[in-house]
């Protein structure tokens, strides 16, 4: 060794390592190998194969596979870099060699030389802990890479993106109840209906955010069954009898997630199943706050020509040309982000089903758009709650002054007049450019006392069958 680098060898050949470096020769080849995106793989997922490594440096020592010594030392390595340290010694690319070798052994090959160090050796030695032989004991990369995958989603669900998207449906909820008195007009195919209250259209969206958490919930369920113990092809070769429960158990208490082991751990290495469910619900709630940041953006067009029933706060200047100008900026993101996350779940389905016989070599994209998905939405998430939506002010004024106008109130005299002579009112209103209640008021199809009864904006968005704890619809 010196100080341009150590000679590793392994049985293709002599390569040369950094000097500095707690990674070794399968990774340096790696990195030559497949120089693509210069993207990585996430960080909880290299924290997710960290505590594999712990758990499995333990249960084999439990087991009298692996010297305590050893063991000792994997545990501590590996304690390391679950705490964040290391991270610059993950580089292999996310588009790697199928089903994870590479960055398996890249893994594995930090801990041994880690672990070597702290028994007194030197990196690169592999002489007192070998990343096969010790660190990767009882273990394959087809069924430590599925179980870290996931882990590491499971987390991120549990600790990231489920908690911020629970505080954007609170968000959505109070501005509800600030804007329940605000009555405006509903608009169906972006044209004139009947009038509803802005309160109401926030408090479905906080509903429908409550709905995709729920499902986002329920498709995590699956994550928490494990195929660890299959190693190769999902019959526990290599490894000792209790190897798999033990190891599950150890890694439940670890992470704080009810693990159990899989029924069958042959379907656990082959399927993607569960990544698919995730990425299911993850691309439906996409899909739903793409709707609702379209709506808002629609909702706060203008502010001279356009809608302008809302106001979204302003984060930064909108135009490099337009002095003055601001954008709804934050709602735009969202709308990048949601867009992502449908082309990542389009991806992962499509590697989803590639896989051959006993394993799916196309693991990594897999993981990569999971954790990408779920990281990005949370991101999403949590800055649109905070910078926009517990932001936004509504025109109460204008409101009122739509909902006036609307065509739409025309409904409200149909059972009175039937519905062609209502038409009849609504297209001269139109043509007139009056409102509705001036039109039946003029004509004579309405005394002031009737008008004032059957176009009453706040009892027309009354709802008739009220949600509970709102009162019941008067009669008219």
């Amino acid at each position: 060794e010196n100080r341009a680098g150590r000679r590793e060898k392994d049985f293709l050949g002599v390569v040369k390592v950094p000097a500095g470096a707690y990674f070794g020769i399968q990774t340096v080849r790696a990195s030559r190998n497949f120089p693509i995106s210069g993207l990585r793989v996430h960080p909880e997922m290299v924290r997710a194969t960290a505590l594999i490594k712990k758990a499995a440096a333990l249960v084999n020592a439990r087991l009298g596979r692996l010297d305590g010594k050893r063991s000792a030392a994997i545990v501590r390595a590996c304690d390391e870099i679950i705490a964040g340290q290391l991270a610059d010694q993950f580089i292999v690319d996310v588009f790697q060699m199928g089903a994870g070798t590479s960055f398996h052994m890249n893994v594995n090959e930090v801990i041994a030389n880690r672990a070597e160090e702290k028994l007194g050796g030197k990196r690169g030695e592999y002489r007192l802990v070998h990343p096969n032989d010790h660190v990767n004991l009882g273990q394959s990369t087809n069924d430590v890479y599925p179980t870290a995958m996931r882990l590491a989603a499971a987390i991120l669900l549990r600790d990231h993106l489920l908690p911020k998207l629970g505080t954007l449906e609170a968000a959505f909820l109070e501005k509800a109840r600030e804007f329940a008195p605000i009555v405006k007009s509903g608009r169906t195919h972006l044209q004139d209906a009947v009038p509803v209250r802005l309160g109401s259209e926030f408090l479905a969206y906080s509903r429908a955010l409550g709905r995709c958490r729920e499902s986002t919930e329920r498709s995590a369920r699956p994550l928490v069954e494990l195929g660890i113990g299959g190693s190769a092809v999902g019959t526990g070769l290599n490894t000792a009898p209790g190897y798999g429960m033990r190891i599950v158990r150890l890694l439940g208490r670890l992470t704080g997630l009810e693990l159990r082991p899989a029924e069958d751990l042959m379907e656990a290495m082959q399927s993607m199943r569960p990544f698919v469910e995730v990425s299911a619900a993850l691309r439906g709630l996409a899909i739903e706050i793409n709707r609702i940041a379209n709506d808002l953006r629609l909702l706060a067009s203008g502010p001279r020509t356009g809608l302008a029933e809302i106001a979204v706060p302003a984060v930064a200047p909108g135009s490099s040309i337009m002095p003055g100008k601001v954008n709804p900026s934050m709602l735009e993101m969202v709308n990048m982000v949601c867009y992502q996350v449908l082309g990542c779940d389009l991806a992962l389905c499509g590697a989803a089903q590639a896989g051959q016989l006993e394993l799916n070599v196309m693991m990594p994209v897999i993981a990569f758009n999971l954790h990408l998905m779920i990281e990005i939405m949370g991101n999403a998430v949590d800055q649109v709650g905070k910078k926009c939506v517990l932001g936004i002010r509504a025109d109460e004024t204008r409101c009122r002054e739509y909902a006036e106008r609307s065509l739409g109130l025309a409904t409200a005299l149909s059972p009175l007049l039937g519905y062609a002579r209502t038409a009849e009112v609504a297209r001269e209103a139109l043509r007139r450019d009056k409102t509705i209640r001036a039109v039946a008021l003029e004509k004579g199809i309405l005394t002031r006392a009737q008008a004032e009864r059957l176009l009453d904006l706040e009892e027309l968005t009354r709802p008739s069958d009220p949600a509970p704890g709102r009162g019941p619809k008067k009669k008219r």
